[in-house]
């Protein structure tokens, strides 16, 4: 898949989950992430669950979209556990969900199980009519695991891969990137998160194979957009 060419800060901004996850944000701070995510024209605002309802309020008639993470940030719990609250993230609002994968599991090389827990989230986004980003926390898992992760995610049906939480090992790396998009093609999207900060971070992201980015910093990316094409 050709990577996106970002010619301009609203192309850049219109690939932007803008993100807060942190469990001690308050409601204010969420207003606010909804007000910057309309000012600057991102994809979407990416919140906890509990807040689905709210931005999707805030968010009414701008089209700025909500997303909602799922069994984060470690992914360790029942796939049914991530079913039902990625159903009711939907049904609060949520346009789209990230849900962590059970990387455990991809570590103890139990595939099937790291398949089954994408696919029964699988099955609620797409009987919503949703989109489904897995996140794969790539920074606990070498090559070979990444790969088939990525594979076990395409099987199950998800519609992007994801690289991180943020809150992991590590964050998106352009060696990340450019290996799941060799891995999924032009089937799925690829999201790069985590430790993504200026748009010279975001651009080189893209160029990588990157179709989404995700940060919690992205009145800041918007903010280093001039300099980033400067250094071209």
């Amino acid at each position: 898949m050709p990577s996106i060419k970002v010619e301009t800060a609203d192309q850049l901004a219109g690939l932007i989950d803008h993100t807060l996850l942190d469990p001690s944000a308050t409601v204010e701070d969420i207003d606010r992430l909804c007000r910057e995510a309309i000012m600057y024209k991102f994809y979407s605002v990416c919140v906890n669950p509990t807040y689905a309802k709210r931005c999707a309020q805030n968010l009414r008639g701008t089209g700025v979209k909500v997303t909602a993470v799922v069994a984060f940030p470690f992914g360790a719990t029942f796939p049914l556990v991530k079913a039902t609250e990625a159903r009711l993230a939907m049904e609060a609002g949520a346009d789209e969900i990230d849900m962590v994968m059970n990387v455990s599991a991809a570590r103890s090389g139990s595939w099937e199980l790291v398949e089954q827990d994408i696919a029964s989230v699988a099955q609620e986004t797409r009987q919503a009519g949703k989109l489904l980003k897995v996140i794969i926390e790539a920074g606990y898992l070498n090559d070979e695991e990444k790969v088939r992760a990525c594979q076990a995610a395409e099987r199950a049906g998800a519609n992007y891969v994801k690289t991180s939480t943020g809150y992991g090992k590590g964050g998106a790396t352009t060696h990340d990137v450019k290996l799941m998009r060799e891995t999924v093609g032009d089937r799925l999207g690829v999201k790069a998160a985590g430790g993504i900060r200026t748009a010279s971070d975001a651009i080189a992201l893209i160029a990588a194979g990157a179709s989404r980015i995700g940060s919690s910093h992205g009145v800041q990316i918007m903010a280093t957009f001039s300099e980033a094409v400067e250094k071209r």
